[in-house]
């Protein structure tokens, strides 16, 4: 009930905090330009926005405040940082975009090119952006002063720390985005062979890329050295956060670059298969993809960098190789579906070129088959160097080959290629059938008849081989898993102590069904002459446990039975056995038994799920607008 409260209050804070601060910066600034038309519709716009949103705010934040003084609970509370931190953040990127939008402007001036070219702000005056910087400020200044107080005196710091972990992560990658774009432009204009330096058609792009780079630069500089710094902190070092940005810039690294690749490829191929085309055109083609290409071959080797350091830093042998095998298993699954695609290309020209008269190698062709030819190029020998080790590791003998084909990671992989093989195979299927039933039905076939199905037959043919090799090794796993399997189980001596009531019977049942091959002995509460590796007992024993039971040196699992005057605070359930069966198998096995995490940071799970969403959508949308920008040059 609390949450669902705080949640509401802090919302409404938020959204009118918005309200009123741009409110006031829309009626500065319709003050200081001095408008004549519209002026009455501008300033009734932002009166109404403070005169409705200031009392709605201060309501709102003053019960918050004032609840928080009186109880600690509401003080620490995750929903506090998160709305603190969300409104840092709201008004300081803000004030950074206007910064931008006013360096931009300066230089343009500056080098006597058109305001209006400027990428941010081009119709904006100086008076505009001071406006926004001020008043963002402010609040930024006030908010920063509230958590100033709020760290000093806070008892329960947990929630804090996780949102302020992320608001750091936020503004590494807001001034990363404005460090690659700020390279890209400048890389782009260089390739665009001008007709002097900085005198030519589209030095525009050079100066507000400069921009970029002027702001983009510390900004990212100082971010990065602040969470560099935080590591000390065992929970900085050890953050899920910190590793799953990690991934995302060195994965988003490494397919960026091998997309510019692909289209470098595509350029060079055509060039080779005598298409005519001019020098500087040819410097202008290639600088489209090398602007993108080389400012993320350095975020993938920078971050790159980091991931192995912090890989190599866990302590746990079994938990960094499976870390290393998520980051090459992702590898593969981009290079193996950039390699399909190229193949199917590949193999759809052939037929094509076959069938169609007259057989010529035309633009059309030509364009095709640099496509096919650079996206094999890029990606197939991306898929080779990742799959060969990682197929080498699963079917290697030992506990090392035995982790490698009990990973989820690779499971996951390959049932979700068998999916992707199932899916396109029936697909494919269907649209063969479909072709085939058509002329059968008394619809004459047309000229493409021909082409068309054995296009549609190709890629059941290819669906159909790649699920079957990844059917085959995943056959492979499970032979060899179960092989290894029950091998350790056979060393794995469990001892069950009876105590009558069936409580043997329905452990060695549970047992035969969950670990068949662990080696079961039933006894007594009796000293047994032999030695073993677990113990299987119920609360009851337990309760009253004879000295050899408390000083037994292996596993001992309890299991939860009604007992009188005893209440068990996790219950009695039904599948106890089912569970202590389970934990035999895992400790046979040479597994983890990790516990249950904690409720209370679940929430924040959520966060950083919702932040990981967020970024890939940033990623993204910046690689859209970068490679909008190549294809409109």
């Amino acid at each position: 009930m609390k949450t669902v409260r705080r949640l509401y209050f802090y919302a409404v804070a938020w959204v009118s905090l918005e309200v009123v601060l741009w409110g006031t910066i829309a009626l500065l600034r319709s003050i200081v330009s001095g408008m004549v038309i519209g002026m009455a519709e501008v300033l009734a716009r932002a009166l109404a926005l403070i005169l409705v949103g200031v009392p709605i705010f201060l309501f709102h934040w003053l019960w918050a405040q004032g609840i928080s003084r009186r109880e600690d609970e509401e003080k620490a509370a995750g929903l506090r940082a998160l709305f603190l931190y969300v409104v840092m953040l709201s008004t300081l990127i803000p004030a950074v975009q206007n910064l931008l939008a006013l360096l931009n402007r300066i230089l343009l001036e500056v080098s006597r090119v058109e305001a209006g070219r400027a990428l941010l702000g081009g119709t904006q005056t100086a008076a505009d952006n001071l406006i926004a910087i001020s008043m963002n400020g402010v609040i930024a200044l006030y908010f920063w002063n509230v958590l100033r107080r709020e760290w000093q005196t806070l008892a329960e710091k947990d929630a804090f720390t996780d949102v302020r972990r992320l608001y750091r992560y936020v503004w590494v990658v807001y001034g990363l985005i404005l460090v690659i774009l700020g390279a890209q432009q400048v890389l782009r204009f260089l390739f665009s062979v001008p007709s002097g330096v900085l005198g030519g058609l589209g030095r525009e792009t050079f100066l507000n890329g400069a921009t970029l780079l002027l702001v983009g630069t510390p900004l990212w500089v100082y971010a990065w050295r602040v969470v560099q710094n935080s590591l000390q902190e065992a929970a900085e070092a050890a953050s899920i956060l910190r590793l799953v940005l990690l991934y995302l810039l060195a994965l988003g690294g490494v397919i960026t670059v091998l997309t510019t690749a692909a289209m470098l490829a595509h350029i060079v191929i055509e060039v080779l298969l005598r298409t005519p085309i001019s020098g500087a055109d040819l410097a202008h083609r290639l600088g489209g993809p090398i602007s993108v290409g080389l400012p993320f071959a350095v975020v993938w080797a920078y971050y790159g960098h980091w991931l192995q350091r912090h890989i190599a830093a866990t302590g746990d042998e079994a938990r960094r190789a499976g870390m290393k095998r998520l980051y090459l298993y992702a590898l593969s699954a981009f290079g193996l579906g950039g390699a399909f695609i190229g193949v199917a290309t590949l193999v759809r020209l052939i037929i094509d070129f076959l069938t169609t008269a007259p057989l010529m190698l035309n633009d059309a062709l030509r364009a095709r088959l640099a496509d096919a030819l650079s996206l094999l190029v890029a990606w197939l020998p991306l898929w080779l160097l990742t799959w060969r080790p990682l197929q080498a590791e699963a079917l290697a003998a030992g506990e090392q080959g035995d982790h490698a084909r009990r990973s989820i990671v690779r499971k996951s992989y390959l049932y979700l290629t068998l999916f992707a093989g199932v899916m396109g195979g029936m697909a494919s299927a269907v649209a063969l059938v479909f072709r085939l039933i058509k002329p059968l039905l008394g619809v004459a076939p047309g000229a493409d008849f021909l082409p068309s199905v054995l296009n549609d037959l190709q890629m059941v043919v290819l669906f159909g081989i790649l699920l079957a090799y990844h059917l085959v090794a995943l056959r492979r796993d499970g032979i060899a898993a179960a092989r290894s399997l029950m091998e350790r189980q056979s060393r794995f001596k469990v001892l069950v102590l009876d105590v009558g009531e069936g409580f043997g019977d329905r452990v060695r049942a549970a047992l035969q069904r969950i670990a068949p091959g662990v080696v079961v002995t039933v006894s007594a509460a009796d000293r047994p002459p032999d030695r073993f590796d677990a113990l299987i007992l119920s609360g009851h024993v337990a309760l009253q446990a004879p000295p050899w039971i408390r000083s037994f040196d292996g596993f001992r699992i309890i299991v939860p039975e009604e007992s009188p005057g005893v209440l068990w605070a996790g219950g009695v359930s039904r599948e106890a056995f089912l569970h202590a069966a389970q934990m035999v198998r895992l400790l046979a096995e040479g597994q983890e038994i990790r516990p249950r995490t904690e409720r209370g940071a679940r929430w924040m799970s959520l966060v950083y799920i919702a932040a990981a969403l967020f970024g890939v959508q940033l990623v993204a949308g910046l690689l859209g607008l970068v490679f909008a920008s190549l294809m409109n040059r």
